[in-house]
């Protein structure tokens, strides 16, 4: 089942995200977050944004969660937006990214979005497969911008035109 994300679904993300701080590079953050943390930023996405946060729920337990940001804050941009997907840890390679995006490009979509900007560091096999699966296209790659676990990571960017 694919539905909103609500407020009492952030422990739940925040366990997924949270791998991902410690153990890869998918993010760039560095230090864990807290529930509190996650639940402020679904409501800044849901809320103030008003762009789709989304969580897939396999026998009521939350294996991953999809989203949109604004890409820019010049309302030049304001039909673009960049989107992000988390699965947890032990769910990838078991199909639910791909209806998860999907369906966050089908919401994107109803709310007039033009262009979806997925943004990821390098390398990112399953990342870069499931983008390209969906239609997006390798638009650009910047060498060394991040620096996580005492190396620079390269950053690419895919881009889907709805």
């Amino acid at each position: 089942m694919i539905r909103f994300a609500k407020s009492e679904d952030a422990q739940s993300i925040v366990d997924i995200y949270n791998h991902y701080i410690v153990h890869s590079h998918a993010t760039f953050e560095l230090a864990e977050i807290d529930a509190d943390e996650m639940e402020s930023r679904i409501h800044k996405v849901q809320k103030e944004f008003n762009l789709p946060w989304l969580v897939m729920e396999i026998d009521e337990e939350i294996v991953g969660y999809a989203y949109a940001t604004q890409w820019k804050a010049r309302v030049a941009y304001s039909k673009t937006s960049e989107t992000s997907i988390y699965l947890h840890k032990d769910q990838g390679g078991k199909g639910y990214g791909k209806p998860l995006y999907t369906e966050l490009m089908s919401q994107l979509k109803v709310l007039g979005y033009h262009a979806i900007i997925g943004g990821m560091s390098l390398p990112n096999e399953a990342s870069q497969v499931l983008h390209e699966k969906l239609g997006f296209i390798k638009i650009a790659e910047f060498k060394e911008v991040g620096y996580k676990f005492d190396r620079w990571i390269d950053v690419g960017y895919w881009e889907l035109i709805l």
